[in-house]
């Protein structure tokens, strides 16, 4: 896996950022920051990796708390996403002086797409366009809890209990946490690879990645809402294209309506379902890969053109 890739590790604050860059020779190469979910690293990107180095500058990253990143302050705000969010934007900076670049695309799956929200609206001018992976807002997620959702997800609500209840739970048997939120739809543990799965059991062995996981969804049931509901209130909204990608067998795709909920505080949003579940990079690469070319052009343009539906 990453054979075209090269590790990174910068220091953030008291924190660091982890992951892999694959720099392109070229410098009018788009450069694409990739983003990974929950429970897992920059490793879910390995389906596509290899094959996005022949047409971008590209940067896979495990988001503070997870794999190998720490977040940079460790106070009680360390996770929500918009410390995350910075914590990436300083990394981003770094290795831009390193590879001549100051700005970027993302592509995002779950945990990542919610960070990547926060990131386009704190930091406006440093991302081009932005690929979501099936999410809706979190603040309508929550507000549209019904029993369907919260039994579907109940991870989310078991999350964010008061430490350290559910890091000994998981700490007790990672392993069969890992099974049970990944092995959830219909095709169970059957799309992901050996290494790939070798990977996030190792990263959740290590009882700061468990603790930085719930810090995470403690901080999405609390201040990210807070913060989510002043951006509304003071209309803020996303002002670069946005494509959303959902998975046909997928919670979001029977509880929600993701375009219209991501056309509430974005004002360019595209998108469909891919025929899949949730993990569309591993479950679909082909499939992503096509709409990756398709939405941020053939990765040799800073500004591509509108994909075409």
């Amino acid at each position: 896996m990453f054979e075209a890739y090269e590790e990174f590790e910068v220091a953030v604050g008291d924190g660091r950022v982890v992951g892999r860059v694959a720099p392109s020779a070229d410098p009018t190469h788009l450069v694409l920051l990739l983003l990974h979910g929950h429970p897992q690293t920059h490793v879910i990107w390995h389906r596509v990796a290899d094959r996005l180095a022949r047409s971008f500058t590209v940067v896979a990253a495990d988001l503070p708390g997870y794999g190998g990143s720490r977040p940079s302050n460790p106070g009680a705000d360390a996770l929500t996403k918009r410390s995350m969010a910075a914590d990436l934007v300083a990394a981003m900076e770094v290795l831009g002086a390193r590879h001549g670049f100051d700005r970027y695309a993302v592509c995002a799956h779950d945990r990542g797409a919610r960070v990547t929200h926060r990131l386009l609206v704190d930091h406006p001018g440093r991302v081009t366009r932005a690929m979501l992976l099936d999410i809706a807002p979190t603040l309508d997620m929550y507000d549209q809890t019904t029993r369907a959702f919260a039994t579907a997800y109940w991870h989310w609500f078991f999350l964010v209990q008061a430490a350290p209840l559910p890091e000994r739970l998981i700490g007790a048997d990672p392993d069969a946490y890992l099974d049970a939120v990944m092995g959830f739809g219909p095709t169970g543990m059957a799309p992901f690879a050996d290494e790939a799965l070798a990977a996030y059991r190792l990263a959740l062995r290590d009882p700061e990645v468990v603790h930085g996981m719930c810090e995470d969804y403690r901080a999405s049931a609390g201040r990210d809402l807070d913060l989510d509901r002043a951006d509304r209130a003071g209309g803020v909204r996303v002002e670069v294209p946005l494509r959303v990608l959902w998975g046909r067998d997928g919670v979001v795709e029977r509880l929600f309506d993701p375009l219209a909920l991501w056309s509430r505080v974005a004002t360019d949003v595209t998108g469909g379902l891919v025929d899949c579940g949730h993990y569309i990079p591993e479950e679909r690469p082909d499939d992503l890969l096509a709409e990756i070319h398709g939405f941020f052009g053939d990765g040799r343009s800073q500004d591509p053109p509108p994909p075409q539906l």
